[in-house]
């Protein structure tokens, strides 16, 4: 059944990108852009609550970030979206997926783990990206959350960690309805957990759980941030968007492009 969500809820809610943005092209180039950062997905948030889909949605809140040039990709494009010369580009690559992890080539997967293991390309895995196949062989684990209860539950995420860049700016805030992910969380243990999660169940019985983690891999660094189910407008949320800005300037800070033969 198709769950009709109002995007009033959602405090601050944006609108997404014009209609005419073509997916696989430049989102936004600052003047004198340097730095490049890809937000993919596999396209199967429902149009309803993202009209141009998530990565556009995410790449909106990017435009801030003036010294970046933004790209947009897709599982449907040639090379899945992320031919060879794109993504040996990219100082960041941002990740989304739910339904089609399985669709995607191990070819892909071992380029995006080199990558970042030897050219410090940062990756950022979000939400249901946890079960991805490229961050589960970053990780090298199962990356499973104990449960999964699309029950609409209200998250209240909490700032552990204030002094890492990616908590910069970032105030407690609270997520109206999302899709409820119990701990424990099958990863190595991460280098930081920067945001907590307290869960306002429509029981009323209280549950903690991770929000966001980071971790480096090889050369590069990785940044998982549990909020976003596609049912419901959580990208459109200046705070999330915030955290997303804070992630792709944290996860570049070892990348360089990778070396042509």
């Amino acid at each position: 059944m198709r769950m009709e969500i109002g995007r009033r809820e959602f405090i601050g809610a944006g609108l997404g990108l014009a209609a005419g943005l073509a997916l696989g092209s430049p989102a936004y180039a600052g003047s004198g852009a340097k730095r490049k950062v890809i937000v993919w997905s596999e396209r199967t948030a429902p149009p309803w609550v993202y009209p141009h889909d998530v990565n556009t949605a995410i790449a909106d809140g990017l435009k801030p970030m003036r010294d970046w040039e933004v790209v947009i990709a897709s599982i449907d494009q040639p090379d899945q979206g992320l031919p060879a010369d794109l993504l040996d580009s990219a100082s960041v690559l941002i990740w989304w997926g739910h339904k089609r992890h399985g669709e995607v080539k191990e070819e892909l997967v071992q380029r995006i783990v080199r990558r970042v293991n030897e050219e410090g390309m940062g990756f950022i895995g979000t939400h249901s990206a946890h079960y991805s196949l490229a961050l589960k062989a970053l990780l090298k684990s199962p990356c499973g959350w104990s449960n999964y209860v699309n029950d609409g539950s209200k998250v209240t995420l909490k700032i552990v960690s204030p002094k890492h860049p990616i908590a910069h700016d970032v105030k407690e805030f609270t997520i109206p309805k999302t899709e409820r992910y119990s701990d424990p969380f099958e990863v190595p243990k991460p280098e930081a957990v920067i945001f907590d999660g307290e869960y306002a169940r429509p029981d009323h019985v209280p549950e903690h759980a991770q929000q966001g983690m980071v971790w480096s891999v090889g050369k590069g660094r990785v940044f998982y941030f549990q909020p976003g189910h596609e049912e419901y407008p959580i990208y459109f949320m200046p705070e999330v968007q915030a955290i997303f800005r804070n992630g792709v300037a944290w996860c570049s800070k070892n990348a360089h492009a990778a070396k042509k033969a």
